[in-house]
């Protein structure tokens, strides 16, 4: 299911992990040169990529992003640190039969047919990368696969642009209280934090989030959420000092 591979490998066999349908999570370096015909075929569960760089991740990203037209969660480390988080939102390719007039016709449905190919030279192209999120919002797309790719992109904001960030931030303020939860599931308090920086909930989110918090039992989340309450709405009994 999680996979590790040596940094020094190069070279990945044919039909290496073929069929190995439990496998979920690969961890490798930026090494590998060549893989084989079939390496990564029938992994369907596989989406979950740690990439240990040095400067050659555009050749592995793009073979495997080419491979897999799921959603694939890429984490890209320097130094030990992750530098970026990008998610790639899943593509179907489909050839459906016309009969009237004999033939098959070739349709993609899902956003993220342009995600898995924003590599040029076999580099990616993070600025593509980016704008691809308007055309992306103006077409039928997985909402919760939205946020995820919006938070990781402000996580982590590697070659992120100003245009970018605000469209990004945009798209947390309207979804703030999902973007609660999901931390909240991942019990990332200090992305909390910067969740609440980015995109400020209003008196009526940031109620239902304290709830949310208070129902998973993280007192953490709920200090840091009723602390961000206190400061942006105080409330208290009024006082009069009036002799």
């Amino acid at each position: 299911r999680d996979l590790t591979l040596p940094a020094s490998l190069e070279r990945v066999g044919d039909y290496a992990l073929f069929h190995c349908g439990e496998l979920k999570v690969l961890r490798l370096g930026d090494g590998v040169r060549y893989w084989g015909g079939g390496a990564i075929m029938n992994c369907r569960r596989l989406d979950t990529f740690q990439v240990d760089c040095t400067g050659r991740e555009g050749e592995l990203l793009a073979c495997l992003a080419g491979e897999l037209p799921g959603e694939l969660d890429v984490t890209l480390r320097r130094g030990g640190e992750t530098a970026a988080r990008l998610i790639f939102p899943e593509y179907v390719e489909v050839y459906e039969e016309n009969c009237p007039a004999h033939h098959f016709d070739y349709n993609i449905y899902g956003a993220g047919y342009g995600y898995h190919h924003c590599f040029y030279g076999k580099k990616l192209d993070i600025k593509a990368y980016d704008a691809l999120w308007r055309p992306m919002l103006a077409m039928e797309h997985d909402g919760d696969c939205a946020l995820r790719l919006a938070w990781w992109r402000l996580r982590y904001p590697a070659e992120l642009t100003d245009r970018a960030a605000a469209d990004y931030r945009a798209y947390l303020r309207s979804h703030v209280l999902e973007a609660v939860q999901f931390l909240l599931s991942l019990g990332d308090v200090s992305g909390l934090g910067l969740l609440l920086a980015e995109a400020p909930p209003d008196r009526e989110t940031l109620a239902a989030a304290c709830a949310l918090a208070r129902e998973r039992g993280n007192a953490a989340a709920l200090a840091l959420l009723l602390e961000e309450r206190h400061r942006r709405f105080p409330t208290g009994a009024a006082r009069d000092f009036t002799l």
